[in-house]
Protein backbone atom coordinates (compact mmCIF):
# COMPACT_ATOMS: atom_id res chain seq x y z
CA UNK A 1 0.00 0.00 0.00
CA UNK A 2 1.16 3.47 -0.84
CA UNK A 3 1.32 5.84 1.76
CA UNK A 4 1.54 9.87 0.91
CA UNK A 5 3.52 12.16 3.21
CA UNK A 6 3.43 15.80 3.57
CA UNK A 7 6.50 17.75 1.56
CA UNK A 8 8.68 19.96 3.60
CA UNK A 9 11.71 22.20 2.79
CA UNK A 10 13.86 19.23 3.66
CA UNK A 11 12.76 17.10 0.57
CA UNK A 12 14.92 19.84 -1.34
CA UNK A 13 17.95 19.96 0.50
CA UNK A 14 19.52 17.18 -1.49
CA UNK A 15 20.52 18.60 -4.87
CA UNK A 16 19.58 22.19 -3.62
CA UNK A 17 22.13 25.14 -3.77
CA UNK A 18 20.81 27.28 -1.53
CA UNK A 19 20.06 26.25 2.54
CA UNK A 20 16.31 24.82 2.71
CA UNK A 21 15.65 27.63 5.34
CA UNK A 22 16.54 30.43 2.44
CA UNK A 23 14.28 28.39 -0.04
CA UNK A 24 11.71 28.33 3.00
CA UNK A 25 11.96 31.53 2.53
CA UNK A 26 11.83 32.15 -1.37
CA UNK A 27 8.82 29.69 -1.50
CA UNK A 28 6.88 32.13 0.64
CA UNK A 29 8.30 35.51 -0.61
CA UNK A 30 6.41 38.33 -2.13
CA UNK A 31 7.70 39.76 -5.30
CA UNK A 32 9.64 42.61 -3.89
CA UNK A 33 10.70 40.30 -0.90
CA UNK A 34 11.91 37.82 -3.61
CA UNK A 35 13.89 40.20 -5.43
CA UNK A 36 15.95 41.19 -2.62
CA UNK A 37 16.83 37.20 -1.48
CA UNK A 38 17.70 36.92 -4.66
CA UNK A 39 19.55 39.86 -5.09
CA UNK A 40 21.71 38.47 -1.87
CA UNK A 41 22.78 35.11 -3.60
CA UNK A 42 25.88 34.96 -5.95
CA UNK A 43 25.04 34.50 -9.65
CA UNK A 44 26.46 31.49 -10.12
CA UNK A 45 24.18 29.81 -7.29
CA UNK A 46 21.54 32.09 -8.46
CA UNK A 47 21.71 30.46 -11.89
CA UNK A 48 21.89 26.98 -10.33
CA UNK A 49 19.16 28.09 -8.32
CA UNK A 50 16.91 28.47 -10.82
CA UNK A 51 17.41 25.06 -12.89
CA UNK A 52 17.03 23.63 -9.90
CA UNK A 53 13.40 25.30 -9.34
CA UNK A 54 12.22 24.84 -12.69
CA UNK A 55 13.65 20.94 -13.14
CA UNK A 56 10.06 20.50 -9.99
CA UNK A 57 6.79 20.69 -11.58
CA UNK A 58 5.44 22.59 -8.53
CA UNK A 59 8.22 25.20 -8.24
CA UNK A 60 9.04 25.94 -11.99
CA UNK A 61 7.56 29.29 -11.81
CA UNK A 62 9.59 30.33 -9.55
CA UNK A 63 12.79 28.76 -10.88
CA UNK A 64 10.93 31.31 -13.97
CA UNK A 65 10.98 34.07 -11.28
CA UNK A 66 14.84 33.45 -10.20
CA UNK A 67 15.60 33.03 -13.47
CA UNK A 68 14.93 36.61 -14.64
CA UNK A 69 17.41 38.05 -12.40
CA UNK A 70 19.77 35.58 -13.48
CA UNK A 71 22.43 36.43 -16.91
CA UNK A 72 21.50 34.63 -19.60
CA UNK A 73 25.74 33.25 -20.45
CA UNK A 74 25.29 32.16 -16.75
CA UNK A 75 22.27 30.15 -16.87
CA UNK A 76 23.20 28.53 -20.37
CA UNK A 77 27.00 27.83 -18.86
CA UNK A 78 24.63 25.81 -16.17
CA UNK A 79 21.95 24.00 -18.00
CA UNK A 80 22.95 24.31 -21.56
CA UNK A 81 20.24 24.35 -23.81
CA UNK A 82 17.48 24.09 -20.91
CA UNK A 83 19.29 27.11 -19.55
CA UNK A 84 18.61 29.16 -22.43
CA UNK A 85 14.94 27.90 -22.69
CA UNK A 86 14.67 29.44 -18.67
CA UNK A 87 16.07 32.37 -19.57
CA UNK A 88 13.74 32.75 -22.50
CA UNK A 89 10.90 32.12 -20.62
CA UNK A 90 11.23 34.39 -18.58
CA UNK A 91 11.65 36.90 -20.40
CA UNK A 92 8.44 36.44 -22.16
CA UNK A 93 6.19 35.12 -19.04
CA UNK A 94 5.91 32.12 -17.78
CA UNK A 95 2.56 29.80 -18.79
CA UNK A 96 1.08 27.25 -16.68
CA UNK A 97 1.15 24.21 -18.72
CA UNK A 98 -1.94 22.66 -19.91
CA UNK A 99 -1.13 19.03 -19.69
CA UNK A 100 -2.83 18.65 -22.67
CA UNK A 101 -6.05 19.82 -21.70
CA UNK A 102 -8.27 21.46 -24.27
CA UNK A 103 -9.91 24.58 -23.63
CA UNK A 104 -12.73 24.70 -26.30
CA UNK A 105 -15.47 27.37 -25.80
CA UNK A 106 -18.96 26.85 -24.42
CA UNK A 107 -21.39 25.22 -26.65
CA UNK A 108 -25.25 25.99 -26.92
CA UNK A 109 -27.51 23.68 -25.28
CA UNK A 110 -29.18 20.67 -27.73
CA UNK A 111 -32.23 19.92 -27.29
CA UNK A 112 -33.18 16.61 -28.48
CA UNK A 113 -37.08 17.55 -28.15
CA UNK A 114 -36.83 19.36 -31.98
CA UNK A 115 -38.69 21.96 -32.73
CA UNK A 116 -42.61 22.15 -33.22
CA UNK A 117 -45.13 23.80 -35.20
CA UNK A 118 -48.04 25.66 -33.55
CA UNK A 119 -51.72 25.07 -34.82
CA UNK A 120 -53.82 22.60 -36.00
CA UNK A 121 -51.72 19.96 -37.71
CA UNK A 122 -54.76 17.85 -38.76
CA UNK A 123 -57.73 20.24 -40.16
Amino acid sequence: MNQAHLITVRDFEDGCPVPAETLGRLYRADAETLSNLVASISQRTRAQLAVFLYGRMHTRELGVRVAAMCEAALLMQTAGTLGEVIYAQSRTGYERPTYGEVHRPLRSAISLAGSRKTGDLHA
